[in-house]
């Protein structure tokens, strides 16, 4: 019987593929858990709530979701984050493209471009937004500086309503574009180059190349890009927060919605209030993503 238990332990910890898979798994699952899965139910109930300064959570059914639709601050910065979605996502997306496709030539140096292209992906973003900031400063920032050499008056890029959403949209694909050509750039070096000489002897042309055989095979890789990328912008914060003063004119123009509820979770102690602006937000960001799955098939190559 003793010999038995011994061969069955030994089998547990030698022949069981599965105890060892959950054994790794097991630290990535309970972080899972405890940081992401469980807040999240947290805030789906506190969103019913109302929290106290202390503490103590107090049941108010839809309150919070009957005050998100008369707050014109709340659809202000639900428009503000679609407008960062819309314009950062295909411009930033495209120009990744591009980036990915010249340095997957034999251009000289493109060891060094991609390593500069990366660099604003692993720098912190209040670091990037603190040097950005400068450039835009309308006193001696770089780019009224520049701007001065064409005999043209310095523009307060992050203190004026009509150009602070630009401005750190501009940021924001400066820092994504290095991640997403990273990318781009696998999925291109995974294109057969036999496709391309086939091309070639058919006299395809390079331009002929690219919109027949490298955009449609590049597709699967642009969809994932694109996914990314647009559930990423939907929660943008920490730029808005280290560029755009709280006190500017320009901030109604360019909080987004994570901004607002940072606002109201840590500056007017409105945690439920916020939890209901998170919980919208995430249902947002699921039917957009649904909606780019059903149509994935109109476009994506598989």
């Amino acid at each position: 019987m003793e010999k038995l238990k011994k061969i069955n332990k030994k089998s547990l910890f030698n022949n069981n593929s599965s105890f060892w898979g959950y054994l790794m798994i097991a630290p990535v699952t309970i972080g899972l858990l405890i940081f992401y899965v469980i807040p999240f139910f947290q805030n789906f109930y506190f969103s019913f709530t109302e929290i106290g300064t202390f503490g103590g959570a107090t049941w108010i059914g839809l309150e919070n979701y009957k005050k998100l639709m008369k707050d014109e601050q709340f659809f202000k910065a639900t428009w503000n984050t679609f407008k960062y979605v819309v314009i950062a996502v295909p411009v930033g997306v495209s120009v990744s493209t591009l980036l990915a496709v010249l340095l997957n030539t034999d251009v000289k140096f493109k060891g060094a471009f991609r390593t500069i292209y990366f660099i604003p992906v692993i720098a912190m973003a209040s670091a990037s937004g603190a040097v950005w900031r400068w450039m835009y400063n309308k006193d001696f920032g770089i780019l009224n500086y520049i701007l001065s050499f064409f005999g043209l008056e310095g523009v307060a890029w992050l203190n004026t309503p009509e150009t602070s959403l630009y401005a750190v949209v501009i940021v924001m694909i400066w820092m994504k574009v290095g991640y997403n050509m990273v990318i781009l750039l696998a999925g291109l070096q995974g294109i057969p180059k036999s496709l391309y000489e086939a091309a070639e002897i058919d006299g395809a042309g390079k331009v002929k190349q690219f919109f027949s055989i490298t955009l449609p095979m590049l597709t699967p890789t642009l969809f994932f890009v694109s996914v990314m990328t647009l559930i990423s912008t939907f929660q943008v914060f920490d730029i808005i927060f280290m560029m755009v003063d709280k006190f500017s004119i320009a901030i109604n123009d360019s909080m987004s919605l994570v901004y607002l509820f940072y606002r109201y979770a840590f500056e007017f102690n409105e945690k439920g209030y916020a939890a209901a602006m998170a919980v919208v937000l995430f249902f947002i960001i699921i039917a957009v993503t649904v909606v780019q799955f059903r149509i994935k098939k109109r476009w994506v190559h598989e």
